[in-house]
């Protein structure tokens, strides 16, 4: 290959990894660490700091423009310029030349527009800093602290109390449901991005960076998430509204608890009152209204088999289809068939997600619509979602302390800051000026090792350092294979430019070899490993694809740099005389 087309080849492989590394280095090194607490809190935790932002700034707005008017809007609010412009467009009224408080505060109507505009500025900046985290190279339990749960799934109550036995397909479907439902529960109870992986097909670690309280992490894992469905009572629910008329207030909270006992008077016997509830701008239950509905479960979650969303036909709009057991089948036929023109709700936990006219009796394949794509997107999640399949058991919970966090991420560092530079020294000294290109290659290597972990969103644990260390160990070998070749040319009396091609050409077979064995080794440690030695295989896996690279690919270049645009004469080895 022409040496212009590998140089083009390294530049382009250094943009890339920058383009990869850079989200790593913005979210370690340039953002302040009240912010990164706040984007790995919850979504409630973020709703909440929005709103009192959003109240706050809009205070120090109207204060401001009581007493300097005329003032520029300070720098903290700038961001309000930009949403002023577009409310200036949409009522058809001339831009202002200079943003002054009063200006972009005349761009609005009422206090909740702009408090409103305030609000989603820093709503969207943390979810963006919560986005931007799960592209960076994470740190694992080791490096953090938090808390590790193991949690196994409970297949003997399972058959028991469906007599019937599981197959290992079933075992295997059952583990990925519940996988599911663990990972859809995270923000419900402010848990911080939790890792949850599968161990056999029985048992589930969770690791959550961080400090958590146990007790909110077992309620987080035991919790059932109870799906069923309902009748409504359209004669409840119209009691219910001339209850309101004549009792105006808040009958139920946010939380979907009622507020109102009163209102239970007026609510037929055997009928339960029940939030409505849609997602918000956060991602989170937002109350919408109220519902009646018979209490008696007409078909409870656990028999729904499968759930997904389709395209009607004829209009193109989004359904959700879901498919049930053969005895959910059964019970909701005859719960349809008894109630057509009735509207069937779909609560979970008690809150009301959906609604639906029964048009027809309905036995195994059932399709909801009237949604958007988004609400039919989760309506789906939340039928495939809604309950654990299998009991599950938590058999072991450990917390692991901050400090001890603090300890390995300091100790880590100065290991590996210590055996790098111990190493680049060693070349420095021994090789003279060809071991300059080696740390050059060695530098590169180590770019590109951090790019591919951060691109991959790799947990680097101090298992994965150490992998780090030993592959920066392995890539001086290589060069280490060549320099000793180049001696042995030049002790023959060849060109310089014999000595540097025959260097490579020879030691590319050993160097070969001994990286094809490590990367062998490394793809079984990755595929039968767990935790730390997966995390340690997959490390030396990239390092060691990153050392053929740098080493061979990459020295070389920088060899024929010197020889073809510098014009050395002749390359320097080492300090003695070669013999």
């Amino acid at each position: 290959m022409k040496k212009r087309y590998r140089f083009l080849i390294v530049i382009a492989v250094l943009a890339v990894g920058y383009y990869f590394v850079q989200p790593s280095i913005q979210w370690y090194f340039q953002t302040p660490q009240s912010q990164k607490d706040m984007a790995e809190s919850s979504r409630t935790q973020i709703k909440v700091y929005a709103q009192e932002e959003a109240s706050q700034a809009v205070a120090q707005l109207e204060k401001l423009v009581a007493t300097n008017a005329n003032d520029p809007i300070p720098t903290q609010y700038a961001f309000l310029i930009d949403k002023a412009k577009l409310r200036y467009r949409s009522a058809n009224r001339t831009i202002p030349l200079n943003w002054t408080i009063q200006n972009v505060l005349q761009a609005y109507s009422s206090r909740d527009d702009i408090t409103s505009d305030a609000e989603g500025w820093y709503r969207d900046n943390i979810i963006a800093l919560k986005n931007l985290k799960n592209q960076t190279m994470q740190l694992g339990l080791d490096l953090r602290g938090g808390m590790y749960v193991t949690v196994q799934l409970d297949y003997a109550t399972w058959e028991q109390v469906n007599n019937k036995g599981l197959s290992a397909a079933d075992r295997k479907d059952k583990m990925a449901q519940t996988l599911e439902v663990l990972r859809n529960k995270v923000d419900q109870f402010g848990l911080t991005d939790p890792s949850i992986t599968s161990q056999g097909d029985d048992k589930i670690i969770i690791e959550i960076p961080g400090t958590s309280d146990p007790e909110n992490v077992r309620r987080f894992i035991q919790g059932k998430g109870s799906l069923t469905f309902h009748i409504v009572d359209e004669d409840g629910l119209a009691a219910v509204k001339s209850y309101e008329a004549q009792h105006p207030g808040v009958l139920i909270d946010a939380a979907g608890d009622v507020k109102d006992q009163a209102v239970l008077a007026v609510v037929p016997k055997g009928d339960v009152l029940r939030g409505f509830f849609q997602k918000d701008s956060y991602g989170l239950d937002e109350l919408k209204g109220y519902t009646v509905l018979k209490e008696e479960v007409g078909l409870n979650g656990s028999e729904i088999t499968s759930a997904q969303v389709v395209r009607d036909p004829l209009t193109g709009q989004p359904e959700v289809n879901f498919l049930l057991t053969n005895a959910g089948g059964e019970t909701f036929y005859n719960l349809t068939s008894a109630n057509k023109g009735k509207r069937l709700a779909v609560a979970l936990d008690n809150k009301v997600k959906a609604q639906a006219t029964i048009e027809d009796a309905i036995r195994s394949s059932v399709a909801v619509h009237g949604f958007g794509a988004t609400e039919a997107t989760d309506l789906a999640l939340t039928l495939r979602t809604g309950s654990f399949p299998v009991p599950l058991e938590i058999t072991s919970q450990q917390a692991v302390g901050a400090s001890l966090g603090q300890d390995a991420i300091t100790q880590g560092i100065k290991a590996s800051i210590i055996g790098i530079g111990l190493v680049m020294l060693f070349m420095l000294l021994y090789y003279r000026r060809a071991g300059l290109n080696a740390v050059i290659a060695q530098l590169l290597h180590l770019y590109i090792n951090v790019a591919v972990l951060s691109v991959f969103g790799f947990t680097l644990t101090l298992a994965s350092i150490a992998g780090l260390v030993l592959t920066i160990g392995m890539a001086v070998d290589a060069n280490v294979l060549i320099f000793e070749r180049m001696k042995e040319e030049t002790r023959l009396g060849k060109t310089t430019q014999t000595i540097v091609s025959h260097g490579f050409a020879r030691a590319f077979s050993a160097i070969l070899d001994s990286n094809v064995t490590t990367i062998i080794a490394a793809l079984v440690l990755t595929q039968l490993g767990k935790g730390s030695i997966q995390g340690f295989a997959w490390t030396l896996l990239i390092g060691n694809v990153a050392t053929l690279f740098a080493a061979v690919f990459v020295s070389r270049l920088i060899f024929d740099f010197e020889l073809d645009v510098l014009h050395t004469k002749r390359i320097r080895l080492t300090w003695r005389k070669i013999a």
